[in-house]
Parts: structure tokens; C-alpha cells; sequence
């Protein structure tokens, strides 16, 4: 498998990206490997970097979107925060990735048994991990199940992954509401943003459509 020049990205809508990822996915979970020369993928971008899509995922070491999608050189931006939330600096490199580099596809990607949920969810506070938590929070409040406060916390795994999944819808909604510029190329259909939850457990995503 060869990386993306300029003509094969092109040949890429956002319907074809997202199934370029599903299959990625489904390699991965079966242990295979699409047959490509890493090597050779990287003098084929050294001059240049053609990528199809932008994955925003948590920094979490099991949770690498070139692995769990099974991609190589060249092939996706990846962005990756504690949480997968984003802020001035994430929505500005996104829209390079979209709008100057030609990536046809964003991929707001949460995780099960999230560490930075359960942060947000215990209110933990310690030095600059505060200010991130605070990110989250919004979603650990927009979820309105269970009402009893002593369920609410990290030891609840399904409150735990319930608060990702509303983390990775409120974080789609403030694309949308902060770059204009990403917007309007979704509205165009240029671009499509979906939203996805790996589980730690199986390496299976599954894509919110």
C-alpha cells in the first residue's frame, strides 16, 4: 500500500474516508495489517503529506488512531489531548488539516474507561490537570443519570462511559460553534465531522452516524 499523493487524496470524499477507517478498524481487531512499506511511505511524503482524514483522540497509551485504524505515513493527522476536547490551538490545526491539506474527514474519537473522564468526574484537581479537567465538566454535567451524587464518580463505569460519549458530542458541537471555517466547509460538504468510541476492551470503534 502506497501513501496518498495529491490525486489519490483527491479521489477521497468523506463517505470513502470513513469507510477507509472502518475497514482500517476491522484489520486491527482481526490482528492483520494491510501489506505497506513503511519505509517506503516515508520518501514517498518526504516532499509533501496528502492526508485524508483528522483524528482528534485522548492522549491514552492504548488508543493510538494510526494503530487502532491500522494506517500509515502519511495517511492521517492525528491530534491527540488528554480527554479529546478542543481549544483555540486544536480548532487552528484542524483547520489546516481541512482546509489547506485537504483531510475530508474529522473523527471526534472518545474511549472507554476514559483517565481523564474519571478526573472530570471525580473533580480532581492537580496543578494544570485542573484547568483540562474543567473541560470536560460540562459533559459529566449534561449527563443526568444516576441523580444520587455517591454514583456519580469514577468507580461507575457506566456513568464513566456515558460521560465520554456526551464529551465526544458537546466537543463535535464546539467545532462547529468556534471555526467558522471548518463549518462552513462541512455545510459545503467538504468535510464531515462524526464522532467514534473505542473500546479499550475489544479495540472495536464504534462510529456515531
Amino acid at each position: 500500500m502506497k501513501a496518498y499523493t495529491k490525486e489519490t487524496q483527491a479521489t477521497m470524499t468523506p463517505e470513502k474516508s470513513l469507510q477507509a477507517l472502518k475497514e482500517g478498524n476491522k484489520r486491527f481487531q482481526k490482528n492483520l495489517k494491510a501489506e505497506r512499506d513503511l519505509l517506503d511511505q516515508v520518501k514517498d511524503t518526504s516532499k509533501g503529506q496528502f492526508p485524508f482524514a483528522t483524528i482528534l483522540s485522548c492522549i491514552d497509551s492504548r488508543v493510538s488512531a494510526e494503530l487502532v485504524f491500522d494506517q500509515g505515513v502519511g495517511d492521517i493527522f492525528s491530534v491527540r489531548i488528554a480527554g479529546n476536547f478542543v481549544n483555540e490551538d486544536i480548532l487552528g490545526s484542524m483547520e489546516f488539516a481541512c482546509k489547506l491539506a485537504g483531510t475530508r474527514l474529522i473523527v471526534v474519537l472518545g474511549h472507554t474507561s476514559c483517565g481523564a473522564v474519571k478526573g472530570a468526574c471525580d473533580d480532581a484537581k492537580m496543578g494544570n490537570l485542573t484547568a483540562l479537567l474543567s473541560k470536560i465538566k460540562p459533559a459529566v454535567n449534561a449527563v443526568a443519570e444516576p441523580k444520587d451524587e455517591s454514583q456519580r464518580n469514577s468507580k461507575n463505569v457506566e456513568f464513566v462511559n456515558n460521560v465520554a460519549e456526551k464529551n465526544v458530542y458537546l466537543t463535535i458541537n464546539n467545532i462547529r460553534k468556534e471555526s467558522p471555517v471548518i463549518e462552513e466547509m462541512e455545510k459545503n460538504g467538504e468535510v464531515e465531522i462524526i464522532g467514534a468510541m473505542y473500546d479499550v476492551g475489544s479495540g472495536a470503534v464504534t462510529f456515531y452516524e
